[in-house]
């Protein structure tokens, strides 16, 4: 896909950056190169390999479910940056209409 073909702004803006002139030129060429590569995999003869879900296969690694006491309060919210009334304070990111 040709980079000219790219709106950088609409990508931009949907990722939430605020790029200079410079970046989107840099960009705009990065993801064209990477669109190119993606491209060229559907010259990539597949006719003879197995549709799959996944490249390897998925083993449980989980320990088995077994009830044990909770955590409290305190050790729940330990590693939270922010916290308020026994919540986790996170930025808002929905704008209101």
């Amino acid at each position: 896909m040709p980079s000219d073909k790219i709106d950088i702004d609409y990508v931009a803006k949907l990722a939430r950056l605020d790029l200079s002139e410079e970046e989107k030129q840099t960009f705009t060429a990065q993801l064209g190169d990477i669109l190119g590569y993606v491209d060229k995999l559907s010259d990539v003869d597949v006719s003879g390999v197995e549709p799959m879900a996944h490249a390897f296969p998925l083993e449980n690694v989980l320990d088995e479910d077994e009830p044990r006491e909770p955590l409290t309060v305190v050790e729940a919210l330990r590693n939270a940056p922010a916290q308020r009334d026994n919540q986790i304070v996170v930025p808002k990111v929905v704008e209101d209409a």
